[in-house]
């Protein structure tokens, strides 16, 4: 079972979202997740939640006060694929279906409509699903 490390306070909503979410995180794939940390931006911010998976790709779990996220699984040196839901107002796919929601389904270039909950712990229980389910397939 992989523990977490946590190398900071919690001292602003945005490290409480992001423990947050490695405790959903950690509870839910503790069978596929070998080890994790929280990313910080050039500023020193919390930036995501980065999870490392047994079979060498990993995810990273970001969400704001303000409602932008991104449940990104990276399986680029495994497969070459990603999964991205996220909600980045990308005028290119302005077209697909509940914009600017979408979902990249193994690509970049690859977007369909996203079918994510709108409620944060719920999207993450529904992406951890999704990458538990590939990775069992397998």
């Amino acid at each position: 079972r992989a523990e977490i490390e946590y190398d900071v306070d919690i001292v602003d909503e945005d490290i409480q979202a992001i423990q947050k979410s490695s405790w959903y995180c950690e509870y839910w794939i503790r069978s596929v997740v070998e080890s994790g940390s929280i990313l910080f931006s050039q500023s020193g911010e919390p930036w995501k939640l980065r999870l490392f998976l047994y079979d060498g790709s990993f995810l990273d779990i970001y969400y704001s006060i303000t409602g932008k996220y991104s449940y990104h699984w990276d399986r680029r040196l495994v497969d070459g694929k990603i999964y991205r839901h996220d909600n980045a107002p990308h005028q290119k796919w302005k077209s697909i279906s509940g914009f600017p929601k979408h979902f990249h389904d193994g690509s970049d270039v690859v977007v369909v409509p996203s079918q994510i909950p709108d409620d944060p712990e719920m999207a993450i229980r529904d992406f951890l699903q999704f990458a538990i389910r590939c990775l069992t397939a397998e």
